[in-house]
């Protein structure tokens, strides 16, 4: 029997999506304690499988290193899950008595998520934490050469949280994975939220939708190394960063751009730690295999840089961490002024940190990406004049960019979708955290009163009056409630 799998994934879709809003709507009546015991449930039961995932993704999508998928598997299921702990986004999320303001935070419903092929298992579970946190239902589209490991992980995930209380519907995923199947999803009347993290080829598809959208995209950052940095340290932070899954962190350094005066003492610093600097033979070589007939060759992404020298005929010294190519000007047609996922770097060296500053904004726009800058410099001006000039999403100071991104080294919301800056591709440049999958419903008491004389508005405060007796006896009992926990608490 013939299986039209378009129309397959079109009907999985809508179903999905109608069980999903029927299901919202019983999750938009959970509080935040609620929520919170599943999210420890869904995270207690993915953590024995963190290992055997990151192997299988690795395996499914020939990308990057299993050991290194783990450590961003672990870094959701702790760090994240840690950084969840406390906060409150559904319900009473702020008041003011004294000003007469209260915020209460409102699920947004229904959201899409496109998880990506270079780190399928870790985005899955931590978009699966933020979702469950904030009230929401998620919907997954898997990556296609991801779709086993991202299935798996949810099928545990979905388990346990059922297991925990999560009305079933809340999560779930499509089977059978189609652009066509996948449109429907984002599409549907239902979902009132997309959440894209590294698939770059759905974005158009996603903003004709119609919804508001959060796009974790593509990289192509530049690293600036100011004549003040700890040379040593920032070249040493550029490739633990790069190096880190073979290149395939959105926010990993893909430019390194130089002061003039401690050039050399970068490229000395950078073979060091196992940079080799290719020719422009070699240069050329790999360049023609990374980009085919104008399109990015995915069969080299997060490939080691010996592999990588193999593949274009040439040799590199045993212990090769990262390829160099030396470039004096961003071009269209050049390979190396477009983004690589995959331990290869780009050098500039300009006259001075304006120049430097212009040639940084040069690399972010080449793309429209404006993901993640880095500055290495002990200069605070120079640090300063950086984070207010550049068209981009975040700026990192003296830290690798991949582990500063995620909030690892920095104290940047933990995230492993990082929103892309100015170039409009989504609602928010965050680190996305639960509170990007709520709004703020404000609620404010009246504190003036209004008058109309003669024609002029004027405005008196409202004299406090005495609180009620029943609010009266409400404090007194909070009150006598916590100092009876306090007494409890102690040894």
């Amino acid at each position: 029997m013939i299986i039209d799998n378009d129309l397959l994934s079109i009907q999985q879709a809508r179903i999905l999506a109608e069980n999903a809003v029927e299901a919202q709507k019983r999750l938009a009546g959970f509080d935040q304690d609620s929520l919170d015991a599943i999210v420890e449930g869904v995270a207690d039961a993915v953590a024995p499988h963190l290992r055997d995932l990151a192997v299988m993704s690795r395996e499914e999508t020939d990308f990057g290193r299993w050991q290194d998928k783990l450590i961003k598997n672990r870094f959701v299921c702790e760090q994240v899950r840690a950084r969840l702990r406390g906060m409150r986004c559904v319900g009473v999320i702020g008041e003011d008595r004294e000003r007469g303001v209260m915020d209460i935070g409102v699920p947004v419903g229904v959201v899409a998520a496109l998880c990506p092929s270079t780190s399928p298992v870790s985005t899955t579970i931590c978009t699966t934490l933020l979702a469950i946190k904030s009230g929401n239902a998620a919907l997954f589209s898997p990556h296609p050469r991801a779709s086993r490991s991202i299935g798996r992980a949810l099928d545990v995930m979905i388990a346990a949280a059922h297991g925990h209380g999560l009305p079933e519907g809340c999560l779930g995923y499509l089977g059978t994975v189609t652009k066509s199947g996948t449109r429907e999803l984002m599409r549907h009347a239902a979902t009132s939220l997309i959440m894209i993290t590294g698939v770059p080829g759905m974005l158009a598809e996603a903003r004709a939708a119609g919804k508001p959208l959060i796009y974790g995209g593509s990289g192509n950052g530049p690293v600036f190394i100011e004549r003040t940095a700890d040379i040593d340290r920032a070249v040493r932070d550029v490739i633990v960063s790069k190096v880190f899954d073979n290149g395939i962190a959105a926010s990993a350094e893909q430019a390194v751009v130089v002061d003039a005066p401690v050039a050399d003492l970068v490229r000395r610093a950078l073979r060091e730690q196992g940079a080799y600097f290719m020719s422009d033979e070699e240069s050329g070589r790999l360049g023609g295999l990374f980009v085919t007939h104008g399109r990015p060759n995915a069969c080299l992404v997060g490939l080691p840089a010996t592999v990588l020298a193999r593949r274009a005929g040439f040799d590199v010294p045993e212990g090769t961490r990262v390829l160099v190519a030396e470039r004096s000007f961003v071009s269209e047609s050049d390979p190396f002024s477009r983004e690589m996922l995959a331990p290869v770097l780009t050098l500039y060296v300009e006259d001075d940190w304006r120049n430097a500053c212009e040639k940084c904004i040069e690399l972010l726009l080449h793309e429209r990406c404006a993901h993640t800058l880095v500055v290495h410099s002990r200069d605070e001006e120079v640090v300063r004049q950086f984070a207010l000039k550049k068209p981009v999403g975040r700026v990192l100071v003296n830290t690798p960019a991949t582990f500063g991104g995620m909030g690892l080294t920095t104290n940047l919301f933990p995230a492993l979708t990082l929103g892309s800056g100015s170039a409009g591709q989504g609602i928010t440049s965050d680190n996305v955290s639960p509170m990007n999958l709520v709004y703020v419903r404000k609620v404010g008491y009246g504190v003036r009163e209004v008058r109309t004389e003669d024609g002029q508005l004027t405005c008196t405060d409202i004299q406090a009056s005495e609180p009620s007796p029943s609010r009266a006896v409400s404090d007194a009992l909070r009150q006598i409630l916590n100092e009876a926990i306090q007494v409890l608490k102690r040894p």
